[in-house]
């Protein structure tokens, strides 16, 4: 079977061929001199990851480096059938929804010793177990929990494979983050975020991109991040930042596909619209560094060093922060393990 596309290339092709989904140049201009304006700022550094992951170990452990593939591999499909009955997890006196959910129940089972960050368990605990781990304050559980206990177990035995840790087992491709995403994707089906659009195989590898940013975050924050290649990964084609783009004014749906989303219509994965939305998010923002990154040279005469992740840990975190303000645009709904 032939290859898919990489992610920015898949990107580029959905661009040129969709019908529903546009990336306007005046939003890519406009959200280039917002980060422009950020550009000194800790938000647009890899350290921008821990302040988007409070609930993350400290870096300096390897269990650190555990937590964070464990919380990626289950990182999908969060949000609720039901706006009104929402699945929440209550930590340290905050409640979480969403992603964050997961975060705080995977750090509440560790401080109540449950060695959900270690491999040898994970790759065989039970469902009941995993179900008590992401156990909710209400009646609403976290959706899709036979799928996360299947990625979950499945992942633990690639770890078990090769060397017992995250660690061991991404070490293997060197310092390097396409050979990294590469490995992942590889050895870990669950991480295949694949595609056919337009007669074409396309990848996406939201959650294979986002590891190696996390793992990259953790190392940064350690004073270890020489990881060489971040500049290859794209953004992570979710649901959340693509909302926030078409708010920034940089994507545009088409009037038929707006309709569709309003009438909570659930997009399959694979659907052409939903993959125009994903593949558009993920060209629109390669734009957005292009500019920002020529703003830099010109305004600065410096060279820029942010990247795609580094704009994501942007946008995804100003999604959460601006939702009411972006409650009119509709996010779009797919139930799938890939994000």
């Amino acid at each position: 079977m032939e290859k898919p596309l990489l992610p920015r290339e898949s990107g580029r092709f959905v661009a040129q061929h969709s019908r529903d989904v546009f990336i306007e140049e005046a939003g890519v201009q406009k959200v280039a001199e917002m980060l422009y304006g950020l550009r000194h700022s800790d938000v647009l550094t890899a350290s921008g990851w821990k302040m988007a992951n409070p609930l993350a170990p400290a870096p300096g452990s390897d269990q650190a480096l555990n937590w964070v593939f464990v919380v990626d591999t289950m990182n999908f499909s969060f949000w609720p059938e039901n706006e009104a009955q929402q699945c929440e997890v209550t930590y340290k006196g905050t409640t979480y929804t969403g992603y964050m959910t997961l975060c705080a129940a995977i750090t509440r089972a560790m401080e109540e010793g449950v060695p959900i960050t270690d491999p040898k368990y994970f790759s065989q605990m039970s469902v009941e177990e995993l179900e008590h781990v992401l156990r909710s304050d209400n009646d609403t559980g976290m959706p899709m929990l036979q799928e996360r206990h299947q990625v979950l177990t499945e992942g633990g035995r690639v770890l078990l494979e090769h060397g017992g840790s995250f660690r061991s087992f991404i070490s293997q491709a060197g310092n390097d983050a396409r050979k990294m995403v590469e490995l992942i994707v590889e050895k870990i089906p669950s991480y295949r975020d694949e595609a056919t659009y337009e007669g074409k195989r396309i990848s996406l590898y939201k959650r294979a991109q986002i590891l190696v940013a996390d793992f990259w975050g953790v190392m940064e924050a350690r004073g270890e991040g020489d990881i060489i290649n971040m500049d290859w990964l794209t953004m992570f084609a979710d649901y959340r930042v693509p909302q926030a783009l078409v708010y920034l004014g940089v994507l545009r749906y088409s009037d038929a596909l707006m309709q569709a989303l309003k009438n909570g219509e659930l997009l399959p994965s694979g659907d052409r619209r939903e993959v125009e939305i994903r593949g558009c998010s993920i060209w629109s923002v390669e734009l957005i560094k292009e500019s920002l990154q020529k703003l830099i040279q010109e305004r600065d005469g410096a060279v820029s060093s942010i990247n795609s992740a580094i704009i994501d840990f942007y946008l995804w975190p100003f999604a959460k922060q601006h939702h009411k303000e972006m409650a009119h645009i509709p996010i779009h709904h797919t139930r799938c393990i890939y994000y």
